[in-house]
């Protein structure tokens, strides 16, 4: 099984951990292609295991938070295809942005053009 985060990934969120005051871009974006399950992650605290981002289990209340990378691993294991991370995924705006326009549809939606003109996505 692959590592759900690669060196780089993970060097990048830690660095974004040091700075747990800024509002960062996501870095990641996890999911399960076999569920509504995706992650929206932004930062690793110094342990190596907690991250932060946007969570969305798939019922319809997405909330920023923690989440141990050990236990994403273990979901991962449990599934027939295990979580993916999308290698499209380009971060657009801070994490605050995604999490208001995910509370607003009640999923993690991808920021397009419209919410240039209208913030509140």
């Amino acid at each position: 099984m692959l590592p759900i985060i690669d060196e780089a990934t993970r060097e990048l969120l830690l660095a974004n951990g040091r700075e747990p005051e800024r509002d960062h871009h996501p870095v990641l974006k996890l999911f399960n292609p076999m569920g509504p399950a995706t992650w929206l992650i932004c930062a690793m605290e110094a342990d190596g295991d907690t991250l932060y981002g946007l969570c969305d289990l798939g019922f319809g209340e997405p909330e920023l938070g923690y989440v141990s990378l050990d236990e994403l691993k273990e979901v991962s294991a449990g599934l027939a295809i295990g979580l993916e991370c999308d290698p499209s995924f380009k971060s657009t705006r801070p994490i605050s942005v995604y999490a208001q326009a995910a509370r607003g549809a009640g999923r993690i939606v991808e920021l397009g053009k419209s919410l240039e003109t209208n913030p509140r996505g």
